[in-house]
C-alpha cells in the first residue's frame, strides 16, 4: 500500500563530499507535489568508514536512501539483496526499506540515461563514443547495452583502465573498442558521445566539435554547459545533459521509496534548475 500524505518517512543521500548534492532538492520538490507533507530528505557526508555505523542507527521511519560515491559499491554487503541492474555494474545508488525490514539496492543510473536520452528522440544508435573510464564510465556503459547496436569506442588514459573498459564490455555484452585519449577529439563524430569525465577535462576538446555534430551526452550538472555542450550546442548538435540524468534517475528513486508513480518529473526539473540558478 503507498504511505499516506501524513506519514512520518525519512529518505537522505550519503557520500563525501555531499554538500554540492542536488538530491535533496529534486526529492523535496516530489514529495510537495505528491502531497507527503511528513517525508522528509537531508544529506549527511559519509565515508566507507563510517558506513556501517549510520546503518546501525537507521530506525523504521526511514524509506530510502540515495548513494553517491564512493559508497556505491560500498554499501553492497551490508544490504539484503540488489536488483539485476545494479549487480551488472556492481554499483547501488539506491536503497529501499522495505515493509519486511529487508534493505534492497537497485541502481536508478542505468535506466536513468536510458529515459534521459529517449527524452531527447534518442532510441537507438549504430555505434557510441565514451569519453573516459571511471565508475560513470560502467553505467554508460550498461545504458548503451540498451540502446547501441554496435561498436562503443572508449578513449582512456591508462592501460589499466583499458582493461577495465575491455572487462566491463565483456560482462555487459556491449562489443569495446579502446582508444587513447590523445585521439580523443575523434570521438565527436560518433552518432552518440557520453562525456563521463570529471569538470574541466573535456574542455580542450570544445574546439574540435565537427560543424554537424550528432548527440552529446555530458554527464555534469555544475558548471553548466561545460565548454564542449556550449560549443556543440553552438553547432547545432543535440546536447544531453547531467540534470537531465540527476531528475530521471531520482524519479525512479522516489517512485520506489514512496510508492507513487509516476513521480513528478516537471516538478523536479524545475526544482532542480533553480537551484542550479541561485548558485
Amino acid at each position: 500500500m503507498p504511505p499516506r500524505a501524513t506519514d512520518a518517512r525519512r529518505a537522505a543521500v550519503l557520500g563525501k563530499p555531499i554538500a554540492h548534492s542536488l538530491s535533496p532538492v529534486l526529492h523535496r520538490a516530489a514529495y510537495a507535489a505528491l502531497g507527503l507533507d511528513g517525508w522528509s530528505y537531508d544529506r549527511f557526508e559519509v565515508d566507507e568508514d563510517g558506513l556501517p555505523a549510520f546503518f546501525e542507527e537507521l530506525g523504521p521511519e526511514w524509506a530510502g536512501l540515495s548513494l553517491t560515491m564512493p559508497l556505491k559499491r560500498a554499501v553492497i554487503p551490508l544490504l539484503d539483496g540488489i536488483s539485476e541492474t545494479a549487480a551488472s555494474v556492481d554499483a547501488v545508488n539506491t536503497v529501499v526499506f522495505t515493509e519486511d525490514g529487508r534493505r534492497v539496492g537497485d541502481n536508478t543510473d542505468i535506466p536513468g540515461m536510458v529515459a534521459a536520452l529517449r527524452e531527447h528522440g534518442i532510441e537507438e544508435v549504430e555505434s557510441a563514443a565514451i569519453l573516459g573510464a571511471g565508475a560513470t564510465a560502467s553505467s554508460a556503459l550498461a545504458a548503451l547495452a540498451r540502446v547501441c547496436t554496435g561498436e562503443v569506442t572508449a578513449y582512456v588514459r591508462s592501460a589499466a583502465r583499458a582493461d577495465e573498459m575491455r572487462q566491463w564490455g565483456e560482462r555487459l555484452d556491449v562489443e569495446v573498442r579502446i582508444a587513447d585519449w590523445a585521439d580523443a577529439a575523434e570521438a565527436l563524430h560518433a552518432p552518440l558521445v557520453i562525456a563521463t569525465t570529471p569538470a574541466g577535462t573535456t574542455d580542450a576538446l570544445a574546439t574540435a566539435v565537427p560543424e554537424r555534430p550528432a548527440t552529446l551526452f555530458d554527464v555534469l550538472y555544475d558548471p553548466w554547459p561545460t565548454e564542449l555542450a556550449a560549443r556543440w550546442s553552438m553547432f547545432g548538435g543535440a546536447v544531453v545533459g547531467g540534470l537531465d540524468l540527476l531528475v530521471h534517475q531520482a524519479v525512479l528513486q522516489v517512485e520506489a521509496m514512496t510508492g507513487r508513480a509516476p513521480a513528478p518529473l516537471e516538478a523536479m526539473r524545475h526544482a532542480g534548475e533553480q537551484a542550479l540558478a541561485a548558485r
